[in-house]
């Protein structure tokens, strides 16, 4: 490629055609997470670019996440392109009722509609070691503490359906709903949560869909009143819901 500088007529500026010649490269050579790119003097050499250009790109890809920069090793190709994404989204992200429904509607078509997966394939060690990551919520030094442990009992319960592409998909959401996570991370906070996951482990427990999916419900539907002040509090409610006509099926 040529270095033209800056773009005219709707053409590719040459930082974008470098760009898109490293990623072709990546591509074609076989080159994989951990493996070293090319020094920005090989890669101008390579592509005929200039070195201001070079190190555009290059600055370019670690902002998408495909590569990182480390000392004494130079550009290191990784996977962090969701990462990148989700990081900037977060950062940008209003805290809203609205943001709070979207994202816990998400998590409950997986949290909840993964019932049957958990049931069908939790161990009593999935149960021992989902007691445990709760009652470390306890133990939390601060509300960012927290939410990741908060985190880690949710991913660790998806993880039990053996189903990676799931529990991958429900990752590449952890900056949002930590976000979510950490409001309401007072002491009376972190006390709600140990208890709403005692209950989603007692219904896991007892081999209980409806009674599994009514507290997941209802777990995910907590933090609103931390966002939203108007919300009323939810009505009082027995373990005997089933009796009572609760859960309705979903």
């Amino acid at each position: 490629m040529s270095d033209t500088g800056t773009p005219k007529n709707g053409t590719t500026s040459a930082v974008d055609q470098l760009v898109d010649a490293i990623k072709m490269m990546i591509a074609t050579e076989g080159l994989s997470v951990g493996d070293p790119l090319p020094s920005e003097r090989e890669l101008g050499e390579r592509f005929n670019a200039a070195r201001n250009t070079v190190r555009e790109a290059v600055r370019i890809l670690k902002a998408y996440g495909v590569i990182d920069v480390r000392p004494k090793v130079g550009a290191v190709i990784v996977n962090r392109q969701m990462d990148a994404v989700l990081n900037l989204f977060s950062f940008q992200l209003t805290l809203t009722r609205e943001t709070f429904m979207d994202v816990q509607g998400f998590r409950r078509l997986i949290e909840v509609g993964v019932a049957d997966a958990l049931i069908a394939q939790c161990t009593g060690d999935d149960l021992a070691r989902l007691a445990a990551i709760n009652d470390s919520i306890l133990t939390a030094t601060s509300e960012e503490d927290a939410a990741a442990r908060d985190f880690a009992f949710h991913a660790a319960l998806l993880s039990i359906a053996r189903n990676d592409t799931v529990l991958a998909v429900y990752r590449t959401m952890e900056p949002l709903i930590c976000r979510l996570m950490r409001t309401g991370k007072q002491t009376d906070g972190l006390v709600k949560t140990h208890e709403a996951h005692a209950e989603i482990l007692e219904a896991l427990a007892r081999r209980d869909r409806l009674r599994f999916q009514f507290y997941m419900s209802e777990h995910l539907d907590q933090g609103l009143k931390y966002i939203d002040g108007s919300v009323a509090p939810p009505p009082a409610r027995t373990p005997d819901h089933q009796q009572e006509g609760k859960p309705t099926d979903a």
